[in-house]
């Protein structure tokens, strides 16, 4: 991921704001705990230990650089009052966090569900910029953006691409907003209103990038309402992501035309209804890849959601999620604890 300038032997993200440096496994686990939570923090390997924290905190999140130097096995359990988003600038690590497993590396952040049990593994040499995010103001900022009250707990499904898109866009503004406190002139933290809406941005940025189980009513509580035949035409290819529909169909069950129905789709969702139910049919799929037990294949995934040319499901998939449903489920299937 672009946009930080330090380097090996560079400055590293927020160094004037250090809260610790130690080469104890013991301080460090100490430490870490008393910003986020009691956790379990054990070295995997003959590295060594070159632990530092720096942080600052905001109303409703902080900003964090981490590193531990060696390979090390972090297992806090579940978060229980914050979600947490991981932005490695260098090195990878393995995730799993619920029913999710996957790996996180400069161009995949990852994002840890504070409702779901969490396991990782840092690689020897990871250096990660860390979003701390206040569990229940999230919750409240969704229900600002739905217009009703968000009841289930939010769910982010699989690691934020970083690559392209929102989740670029929101690596970029944390890493710029880092950048703007290390020179000295950052708005973060300031407790005013510039540093409250920074805050809001950053909230908006990371639910509309990654999906979630709220995704499909995104768009709901602002703005124009969504017309009765879109809703419609939603509903039924929710309904039907395994079955062989067309536009007609679409259109027949929305009760309109296939051109109204294009029309209502780029004016309310800036898409089609056939790329729409393409994109639902790769979320649907890179969801079971995520999860697939034995002897489950990319074919027969690929099949269950309707994707029958094997080669442009897989350029599809890739540019959605930024690497072969082949990786996917190979990183499903390793063991995060693995050594």
């Amino acid at each position: 991921m672009d946009g930080y300038p330090g380097g090996p032997g560079g400055p590293k993200p927020l160094a004037g704001h250090l809260l610790f440096h130690t080469g104890d496994l013991d301080e460090a686990r100490e430490q870490v705990a008393r910003v986020f939570c009691p956790h379990r923090l054990e070295l995997v390997g003959r590295g060594r230990m070159q632990a530092c924290h720096h942080h600052v905190r905001g109303e409703r999140m902080s900003l964090n650089f981490i590193a531990y130097g060696a390979k090390t096995l972090i297992s806090p359990g579940e978060l229980g009052s914050f979600y947490l988003l991981q932005i490695p600038l260098t090195g990878a690590a393995a995730i799993r966090n619920g029913p999710c497993q996957y790996g996180s590396t400069p161009l995949a952040a990852a994002v840890l569900n504070p409702h779901h049990e969490t396991t990782m593994i840092w690689e020897e040499g990871t250096e990660q910029i860390l979003v701390q995010i206040d569990r229940d103001s999230l919750q409240t900022h969704l229900s600002g953006l739905l217009g009703v009250r968000a009841d289930k707990p939010l769910t982010f499904m699989g690691p934020l691409d970083l690559k392209q898109g929102g989740g670029r866009a929101l690596a970029c503004l944390i890493l710029h907003l880092v950048n703007g406190i290390d020179a000295g002139h950052g708005a973060f933290g300031g407790g005013g209103l510039m540093s409250r809406q920074i805050e809001s941005t950053i909230l908006t940025g990371l639910i509309e990038a990654l999906p979630n189980n709220y995704s499909h009513l995104l768009g709901l509580g602002g703005g124009a309402a969504r017309p009765r035949h879109l809703r419609r035409a939603e509903e039924f290819i929710e309904a039907h992501l395994d079955q062989p529909i067309t536009l007609d169909d679409i259109a027949a069950a929305a009760c309109t035309t296939p051109r109204s129905l294009q029309n209502a789709f780029r004016k309310f969702r800036d898409t089609t209804p056939l790329r729409y139910l393409r994109d639902a049919r790769l979320a649907r799929a890179h969801q079971d890849l995520l999860t697939a037990g034995p002897g489950s294949t990319v074919t027969d995934i690929a099949l269950r959601w309707g994707f029958t040319h094997l080669g442009r499901f897989s350029q599809a998939y890739r540019a959605r999620f930024g690497e072969t449903p082949q990786a996917t489920l190979r990183a499903a299937r390793t063991p995060v604890w693995s050594g």
